[in-house]
């Protein structure tokens, strides 16, 4: 049975990277990178924390093009910064398939660490911060949540292959 993994945390914990080591993990795989989404719109773009922003859009592209994908065979790793609510929405969506939630958090040195890795036009510099107290802040099931501090890149991705905790 396929599975869909939803990658999410703040930016700069390493969801691009988790995502991307997790599709070239499985033999056949998408990578659906909820950024490339958003950000495919033009005219009319806004930013997503803004009141006119394309949410509902995004969220329809996105759940409709992950069923695509499930439904002719694929495992599926979709990434992006999802709240509980929209979990919770991809979940009553997305039914019959495996679906794996992780919620990657470091601690704060860490973060910052791996943001001055990024391309200086992708840096997030203190807003990480802001956005990694937002995710500890918010109402996530802590049986999903991945502390990465501390481990590599392939410890982490055995983790989420190989625990079921993650689970929905």
């Amino acid at each position: 049975m396929q599975t869909l993994y939803i990658i999410t945390g703040p930016a700069g914990v390493g969801k691009s990277t988790i995502s991307q080591g997790l599709a070239k993990r499985s033999q056949k795989s998408a990578l659906i990178e909820g950024d490339n989404i958003y950000h495919q719109v033009i005219g009319g773009y806004a930013q997503a924390w803004k009141p006119e922003n394309h949410l509902k859009t995004f969220w329809k592209i996105c759940i409709n093009t992950i069923k695509i994908y499930l439904e002719d065979g694929f495992d599926v790793v979709f990434n992006y910064i999802i709240s509980p609510k929209n979990i919770e929405l991809i979940k009553s969506s997305i039914q019959n398939y495996n679906i794996k939630v992780v919620i990657l958090l470091t601690d704060e040195s860490t973060l910052l660490s791996r943001d001055k890795q990024r391309p200086i036009n992708c840096q997030m510099n203190e807003r990480c911060l802001t956005l990694l107290n937002n995710f500890k802040n918010r109402n996530y099931n802590p049986k999903n949540i991945l502390d990465t501090s501390n481990l590599s890149i392939d410890e982490t991705l055995n983790i989420i292959e190989n625990e079921n905790r993650f689970i929905l």
